[in-house]
């Protein structure tokens, strides 16, 4: 029987968090239309209506996830408040605290192998989180001598990389990862250990 959102007009988000479940239980290639369409309550060729194919819904999943990463993000970076280090911080824990608690998103987003220049929507929600990072990165890395500062793009990808590295590794359920270190621990420790060697943090801090 068709849910009650359906009825409401709601038949394309309710595919969307059908797919979300979905994305987050076998993956971005591990289900159906059918089974998106069975999960959200109507049949499977009410999902045409909205989305050309499987592939087309993923990537709204993506496209929604952005929004609300960019929206995180921003929330953490708070403009680069209290401090340009606090700030830059606040983003890593951020990522880890979405990861977490936006799974079906993340793997949509970063997982599912959907290109960001497939629509101009999806290519700007996904470069409103890296432009977060890259302001937090070009805010610390005043810090830095003119003619030793490293770009702000390659500064925000090497935070990103061990971001989503600890993600991968220790922060989404993977038992065979056995670190008794929290993943919060392990990635601040691990931009510590970054931003000594830039020269950012005194060696004792």
């Amino acid at each position: 029987m068709p849910k009650a959102g359906y009825h409401h007009g709601n038949l394309r988000q309710a595919l969307v968090d059908a797919a979300l479940l979905l994305v987050e239980e076998k993956g971005p290639t591990g289900f159906t239309l059918s089974e998106a369409a069975k999960r959200a309550g109507v049949t499977p060729a009410a999902v045409y209506r909205h989305f050309e194919g499987r592939e087309d819904l993923i990537a709204e999943c993506a496209l929604q996830g952005f929004r609300i990463f960019g929206d995180v993000m921003e929330q953490a970076f708070q403009g680069g408040h209290p401090t340009a280090l606090a700030a830059f911080e606040a983003t890593g824990r951020a990522y880890i605290a979405f990861a977490r608690q936006h799974p079906g998103h993340y793997v949509a987003m970063f997982e599912s192998g959907i290109s960001m220049q497939r629509s101009p929507e999806l290519y700007d929600a996904a470069q409103r989180g890296t432009a977060v990072l890259e302001q937090a990165a070009t805010q610390l890395s005043l810090r830095i001598p003119a003619d030793r500062r490293p770009p702000p793009q390659m500064f925000s990808n090497h935070i990103w990389a061990l971001s989503h590295g600890v993600v991968e590794l220790f922060a989404r359920g993977n038992t065979s990862a056995n670190c008794p270190i929290s993943p919060e621990d392990l990635l601040e420790s691990g931009i510590g250990i970054y931003l000594r060697g830039l020269g950012i943090l005194d060696p004792d801090h």
